[in-house]
């Protein structure tokens, strides 16, 4: 997606809006301010934005209850940018459907590549599904079912591949050990997270060269694992 997309900030802060549109708007986005929550709404439902940035400490709705309105209809990528640090609230927006969580302060470059990795998962949704994954000497064909680390298989159980290609399939976004565990297990397991900290331990010592300093898979303490983009 070229950078003409429309980006819609929800946040009460005016001196944050006006640093992030000075941010995005040499890049070519398309910057809209809303100042609380209600307006928030009515622009999403005018302006049809590409993405939202969204604070969670709003004046009159909180940002979790707008995540929940927007999810209702919508699949626009959405954004956290909160001061709020506790594990819940991270958890929490992403189980309702955020595509990502950024707690303040941030820096520039943290925050252009979220919105990059969030606009590209929204064009891949809208044209057709990643059928390979590469980066550095790990490739994934999603087609053959096949792993490969440095041009050699790699052989993974069907729970560690099935792991491996959720993750690879949302390169760049955070996922939450109950959404994984959902997907993996189905809605009804148990939300034990034990069964899927043992798997993704064998999976690093399938992957990475040094497990305690992954290359691949990186975990957000607390709220779930995230797969490095290309």
């Amino acid at each position: 997606m070229a950078n003409t997309a429309k980006i819609l900030l929800i946040e009460d802060e005016k001196n944050i809006c006006n640093f992030i549109e000075r941010i995005l708007a040499p890049q070519g986005y398309q910057v809209f301010s809303a100042f609380t929550g209600r307006e928030g709404l009515e622009q999403i439902n005018t302006l049809r934005p590409d993405l939202i940035l969204l604070d969670l400490g709003l004046p009159d709705i909180d940002g979790i209850s707008i995540i929940e309105q927007v999810r209702g209809w919508s699949s626009t990528p959405i954004i956290v940018v909160s001061a709020r640090t506790m594990e819940k609230s991270k958890v929490t927006a992403l189980d309702l459907g955020a595509d990502d969580y950024i707690t303040k302060p941030f820096g520039t470059a943290e925050l252009m590549a979220r919105i990059r990795t969030a606009l590209r998962h929204r064009q891949n949704q809208n044209a057709y599904p990643n059928k390979r994954y590469e980066v550095e000497d790990l490739v994934i064909d999603f087609e053959r079912r096949l792993v490969k680390l440095k041009g050699q298989e790699i052989h993974l159980t069907q729970i560690e591949y099935k792991l491996v290609s959720l993750l690879a399939q949302n390169a760049g976004r955070v996922m939450t050990y109950e959404s994984i565990i959902s997907k993996i297990w189905g809605p009804y397991a148990d939300n034990d997270n034990q069964i899927l900290r043992v798997n993704m331990a064998h999976i690093r010592r399938k992957l990475e060269e040094n497990p305690a300093e992954p290359r691949y898979i990186f975990t957000e303490i607390g709220v779930g694992y995230r797969m490095r983009e290309e």
